[in-house]
């Protein structure tokens, strides 16, 4: 018996999940990438290993998501974590209301929790605001979106899985009502090949859409892109989350030796041509400077935009869309053999993975169960080995 064939598009978080997922099931897995692994919206992110602390008062289903998978990729792949923790912090009497809610959003979402005093707070954090009214701790964390992705693909490649990066797909191969492969073009060689599948799965982020329509179908996804400022000193050792709903540039997070200031959040056509408002920068510095005053007089180490794969959702603003996930199969649409995986975090890749490749191997009759719960994962070295 021939051993079923998937194509996943996008190397990013998702897509080498994914392929971790069903390589360690048993199939046969290519990986395609028209860049760099981790190029998108993946290597581009906050680098947040959420608690779910900023989505467990307005989007509970998000928060147990991102406490859940942080959890589990604490167990599989701790190599790649700092597992610093993180701060919520109240800056005025507004914060301070917040509180109760958020306080009662971790209880709902099982996020642990430990409502410190001001003064612990400055002790931990020594260039936070010392007007500070009132600080809670939870288990954020920072993760390295490359070495992270490369641990999903080592692992992958251990079991089976051919990775191929730039190696972008032009168009998708169908018969009939159902794809069957994809035309690519590898921009080391320069050729162009064809290669047959089973199922294809579309894991390409802000780019789902256009993935999806060379099959004629459409796919919900909104490109939300946010503008980030990294600054050229680690001003915080934990991550730094205003204490209210999240709003433009409440958040700070360490990134080895430097922080990102984070995020704002607007609607664009192309994922691939973000032009970054000078305004919003500013911004960034102005939010982060009321969380971590000394911010201001820190040198720009770089700025950048990108992207989030948001699921779309008719009359609701940016800030409103769940940060939730969907696994789409196509065949609902008339197109057999494509699937779509979209939305979610970077936090969330692996349960994102176990959703898409529980469709396919039901699709295929492939009755193999999940095991990435508990598979620790290879060192991200080994992706070069």
């Amino acid at each position: 018996m021939t051993t079923p064939h998937v194509i996943i598009i996008g190397g990013g978080s998702t897509g080498a999940a994914t392929a971790h997922d069903l390589a360690l099931r048993g199939l046969r897995v290519t990986v395609l990438e028209r860049g760099e692994i981790a190029s998108g919206t993946t290597g581009r992110n906050h680098c947040l290993l959420h608690s779910g602390g900023r989505y467990c008062v307005k989007d509970q289903e998000s928060a147990i998501e991102c406490i859940d998978e942080n959890m589990i990729l604490r167990r599989i792949m701790p190599e790649v974590l700092e597992l610093n923790d993180g701060l919520f912090v109240a800056l005025n009497e507004d914060d301070l209301a917040f509180k109760e809610k958020f306080l009662a959003g971790c209880e709902a979402c099982h996020i642990p929790y430990r409502d410190i005093p001001v003064k612990r707070a400055l002790e931990l954090e020594p260039f936070l605001n010392p007007k500070v009214l009132a600080a809670v701790q939870v288990p954020d964390g920072v993760f390295e979106p490359f070495r992270l992705c490369l641990s999903f693909l080592a692992t992958a490649r251990k079991n089976g899985a051919v990775i191929r990066n730039y190696t972008e797909v032009t168009e998708l191969v169908c018969s009939g009502q159902s794809v069957t492969g994809v035309k690519i073009i590898d921009y080391r060689t320069g050729k162009t090949e064809t290669l047959g599948a089973d199922i294809v799965v579309n894991a390409t982020g802000p780019w789902a859409g256009e993935i999806a329509a060379m099959a004629g179908v459409d796919v919900p996804v909104a490109p939300t892109a946010g503008v980030m400022v990294t600054v050229n000193r680690r001003m915080n050792n934990m991550v730094i989350n205003r204490l209210n709903k999240p709003s433009d540039g409440d958040i700070v997070v360490p990134q080895r030796l430097t922080s990102i200031i984070g995020t704002t959040s607007w609607s664009v056509l192309d994922p691939d041509l973000i032009e970054i408002p000078k305004d919003h920068i500013e911004k960034m510095i102005e939010k982060g400077q009321e969380l971590i005053p000394d911010i201001r007089y820190t040198q720009t180490r770089g700025t950048m935009a990108v992207a989030r794969p948001l699921i779309r959702k008719a009359n609701v603003d940016e800030r409103e869309v769940s940060r939730t996930f969907e696994c789409f199969d196509h065949k609902h649409d008339g197109i057999d053999g494509f699937v779509t995986i979209s939305g979610g975090k970077t936090t969330t890749a692996r349960a994102m993975a176990e959703k898409v490749s529980d469709i396919v191997c039901a699709k295929l009759g492939v009755t193999a169960e999940c095991r990435t719960r508990e598979t620790p994962l290879v060192s991200y070295r080994l992706f070069y080995n």
